[in-house]
């Protein structure tokens, strides 16, 4: 069981936080997204927009795989399993909590965003032409509520997981962290072929993840801890 007495430092995750986000920055203003999406699309549309695995595997049953992976969190908390019996149950329970923090941060940007999906845009065969997601005061037109990747943050929540397991069981931490990362960016370009998402849609779910995951954990450990500077 996790000392409380000796609450992890969080200053490497805050700093791969900022550096991530100058490489996503970067990134945004490199017109990459456009690049990439033309591997996939053109002016007639996306071509894997409505291809059966594309939708009832990649983005329906991943969906429902994720959503009863995180039904086995909560219920872990009470009956734990796995990795999770070497945490107290309020350690499972701030996992459990990072998870969720994590998906509704997406969610709630998403529910905010103007930004038009690829397959909306005029350049793809859609109707709208294309604004920016930075450029928060123009609408396209369109329906919006596109940025940032929600499917992909499917994988890439549970990245935070890796900050409730990495004192206890550290290779453990590491390979629920590389195996969110890798079901993330999976979700995450599978939606990019269909012309659901940008690649800097997904980039920015992770990094919205990752930097969740360490402040809900932060937040924890100075809760039971209210005298430890973190």
């Amino acid at each position: 069981m996790q000392d409380h007495q000796s609450a992890p430092t969080w200053r490497v995750p805050a700093a791969i936080s900022l550096g991530l986000m100058l490489l996503l920055l970067a990134w945004d203003f490199s017109g990459g997204d456009m690049k990439m999406a033309a591997l996939w699309g053109d002016s007639a549309g996306f071509a894997l927009r409505q291809h059966w695995w594309m939708v009832k595997v990649m983005h329906e049953g991943a969906r429902t795989l994720g959503w009863l992976f995180l039904l086995g969190l909560l219920v872990g908390i009470w009956r734990p399993w796995g990795t999770l019996r070497s945490l107290a149950s309020a350690e499972r329970a701030a996992l459990f909590v990072s998870v969720v923090c994590a998906l509704l941060s997406v969610t709630l940007l998403k529910g905010f965003s103007q930004t038009s999906c690829p397959w909306d845009l005029q350049v793809f065969g859609g109707q709208v032409p294309y604004v920016s997601h930075w450029n928060i005061w123009v609408r396209d037109g369109g329906v919006g509520h596109c940025f940032p990747a929600g499917h992909a943050s499917t994988g890439f929540a549970f990245m935070a997981s890796y900050f409730g397991l990495k004192q206890n069981r550290p290779s453990a931490a590491t390979k629920w962290l590389l195996c969110a990362l890798v079901i993330g960016f999976v979700l995450g370009i599978s939606q990019q072929m269909r012309g659901a998402h940008f690649m800097s849609h997904t980039l920015w779910t992770a990094w919205l993840c990752w930097t969740v995951g360490w402040l809900s954990h932060a937040l924890f450990h100075r809760f039971f801890n209210p005298l430890r500077t973190i």
